[in-house]
C-alpha cells in the first residue's frame, strides 16, 4: 500500500500503525472545518473543560496531565498562547491597558521597543515570565520532585487563565468605565499564586506565601532581565 507520508513506515491498512495518521487524507471542506471547531471547543476535552478544570482543581489537572492523560487538557503552549490572543484581542477593542501601562524609557530606545514588542505578543512574552518564575519556584518548593519544564508547563497553564481573568475585567472596565484592572492584577496573582500551592499542596499553609513570593520574584527577575537586555542593546548601538 506505500508507506506513511508522516513517518514512512510501510502501511498495511487505513491507519499507520506507527504514528496513526491516515493513509489517506480527505480533502479539507466544510466538514473538516467544523471537526476542527468541534474539537477544539469539546466540553470533555478542549479549551471550555480545560479553563473549567483550572478554575476548580488546578493542581490535580495538571498532575493528572503529567502523569495519567495528556489528552484531555489543550496543550499548554497553544493554552497560553490562545489566552493571551484573548486578552489582546479585547484590549484592542476597549483600548484598557493603555491608560495604566507607561513605558518608562527614551524615545526609541531598546527597553521601549522590547515592551513595545511585548505589548503585541503576550503568548510569548508571557513564556518568558514562565522561565523566570519557574526557577523561583523550583528554589522555594525544592522539596518536591517536580523539573524545571514541569514547573514551566504548570505555569503556562495558570498564566492563561491569568490571561482571561484580566480579559474578563477589561471588558467590565471598557462597558462600565469603573477602574477594576489595577484590582485584576492582585487577583491574577492570587489565583496563580492558589493555583500553584493546589499543584504543590494546598494543606501546608507555608506554601501559600512562598507560592506568593516565588510569583512576585520572578515577576521582578523579568523585568530586571528586561531592563539589563534593553540597556545591553543601547550601550551596543551607542
Amino acid at each position: 500500500m506505500g508507506n506513511c507520508k508522516n513517518c514512512n513506515q510501510d502501511l498495511t491498512g487505513k491507519f499507520c500503525s506507527n504514528c496513526g495518521q491516515a493513509a489517506t487524507l480527505k480533502r479539507i471542506d466544510s466538514h473538516y472545518i467544523q471537526h476542527e471547531i468541534e474539537h477544539v471547543l469539546h466540553l470533555d476535552r478542549g479549551i471550555f473543560f480545560t479553563i473549567k478544570e483550572l478554575l476548580i482543581r488546578p493542581g490535580k489537572s495538571v498532575r493528572e496531565f503529567f502523569s495519567e492523560n495528556r489528552n484531555r487538557l489543550v496543550k499548554p503552549i497553544i493554552f497560553i498562547i490562545v489566552c493571551s490572543l484573548i486578552y489582546t484581542l479585547i484590549d484592542h477593542y476597549f483600548h484598557i491597558e493603555q491608560s495604566y501601562v507607561e513605558v518608562q524609557g527614551e524615545k526609541g530606545s531598546a527597553f521601549n521597543s522590547i515592551n513595545g514588542w511585548m505589548q503585541g505578543h503576550y503568548g510569548y512574552a508571557n513564556i518568558l515570565m514562565g522561565i523566570c518564575i519557574a526557577p523561583w519556584l523550583k528554589l522555594f518548593f525544592r522539596k518536591y520532585d517536580y523539573n524545571f519544564f514541569e514547573i514551566l508547563i504548570l505555569l503556562c497553564f495558570v498564566m492563561g487563565v491569568g490571561m482571561l481573568i484580566y480579559s474578563v475585567f477589561v471588558i467590565v472596565e471598557g462597558l462600565t468605565h469603573f477602574h477594576v484592572m489595577k484590582v485584576a492584577g492582585w487577583i491574577g496573582i492570587l489565583y496563580c499564586s492558589w493555583a500553584i500551592v493546589d499543584f504543590y499542596d494546598r494543606k501546608k499553609i507555608i506554601n501559600y506565601p512562598k507560592a506568593i513570593l516565588s510569583y512576585i520574584l520572578g515577576m521582578q527577575t523579568f523585568a530586571l532581565a528586561i531592563f539589563a537586555l534593553g540597556y545591553i542593546v543601547d550601550l551596543i548601538k551607542h
